[in-house]
């Protein structure tokens, strides 16, 4: 009997996959922690001697962290692989392997007359950012998203949302790792790159989706000219406070810098001072020279999606203007928070006065 066509055209999927996901393996990974990717019911990973693992994981659902009208199927592979590594980066990790689950509607899953598969086209987002970091596709696993019934008495159908799930592993010398609890006060508060350019690009793709169309890989430069469709994980950061002790403790900004640095807060049981004019604006929320306006300001704290680092350091610590090729900022300093005080204050001047209000977390909740 012959087998379903759905069923031969996962097999063909996967085994086109395995090729790809191998190849990149061998030839970029040849020091790797796998042992056996693809093609088994579990993965083998052996991290380096004397080393501990990481683990996270995230979700990118459709209408939640990204719309099929808007994003490119590239921007939305590239994201799901750049929200797990930015975690990892964030604990000093460097990564070991990934594992992609995705659950796809019908029509995205089959091409159209002409075109690639849309599952096509995000693979090869997902794979080209792993090719630069060196992160080889251990598994996971594919299927359809189901079908529900959208009017009952006439019986029509609509599809499921796509969904993809990225487990990230990760490694680094055992009992070392950049937590959110380590912080002191007195310690300087950074962050890398820019801040606000996710948002305000989002803000962009949501005014006009046709814009975008073409963008389908990310152009290099400092900073970064697609923030939101193209982030770029700091690895390379995370690494090297990690490996020179420079940080005290460090988050990834994902869910806009008020509402992270306030994380990092209640975890290392203390209070924030940030100025406002340090911020370093993504040039798509505030051009070089201008004001800082109450609408950039906004983005920059509250936007999210930067997946920048925000990490504290001993005012003893030379911290670099630049690591890694990325600016380095220092934007406050932590302190001890007093009865009744607001856990972070943000510091700026109206009509040359100094002026202090509190900044309650204004970013993503889930």
């Amino acid at each position: 009997m012959a087998k379903p066509r759905s069923i031969l055209g996962e097999r063909a999927f996967l085994q086109s996959l395995r090729a790809r996901a191998a190849h990149l393996a061998d030839q970029h990974c040849p020091v790797s922690g796998l042992k056996l990717g693809i093609g088994d019911d579990c993965a083998i990973l052996q991290p380096p001697p004397g080393h501990q693992i990481f683990v996270t994981t995230d979700f990118s659902l459709e209408t939640v962290h990204f719309r099929r009208e808007w994003h490119t199927p590239e921007s939305v592979g590239h994201r799901c692989l750049a929200r797990g590594l930015s975690d990892l980066a964030a604990m000093g990790a460097a990564p070991l392997a990934a594992f992609l689950s995705l659950a796809l509607p019908a029509e995205l899953a089959q091409p159209r007359r002409g075109q690639l598969a849309w599952r096509k086209r995000f693979l090869a987002g997902f794979l080209a950012l792993a090719e630069k970091y060196r992160v080889p596709l251990a598994g996971g696993d594919t299927a359809l998203s189901p079908l529900f019934p959208m009017d009952r008495t006439q019986g029509s159908m609509f599809t499921g949302p796509a969904l993809a799930d990225i487990v990230l592993i990760g490694s680094a010398p055992r009992n070392w790792a950049l937590m959110r609890s380590g912080a002191n006060a007195g310690d300087r508060i950074y962050v890398t790159g820019h801040l606000g350019g996710a948002a305000a690009e989002l803000a962009q793709l949501a005014a006009n989706p046709r814009r975008f169309r073409r963008c389908k890989k990310s152009v290099t430069g400092s900073p970064n000219p697609h923030p939101h469709l193209f982030p770029e994980p700091r690895l390379s950061v995370g690494a090297w406070l990690l490996k020179n002790w420079r940080a005290t403790a460090a988050i990834d900004i994902s869910d806009g810098l008020s509402t992270d640095l306030d994380r990092l807060c209640e975890e290392s049981c203390l209070a924030a001072v940030v100025n406002a004019e340090m911020l370093p604006l993504h040039p798509l929320v505030q051009p070089k020279s201008h004001p800082i306006t109450d609408e950039s300001l906004e983005l920059a704290l509250h936007g999210g999606e930067d997946y920048e680092l925000l990490f504290t350091a001993s005012p003893d610590v030379r911290i670099p203007r630049s690591i890694a090729g990325v600016p380095i900022t220092c934007i406050g300093v932590m302190r001890r928070q007093a009865p009744g005080q607001a856990r972070i204050v943000l510091v700026d001047e109206v009509n040359g006065r100094r002026r202090e209000r509190p900044l309650p977390p204004g970013g993503w909740e889930h």
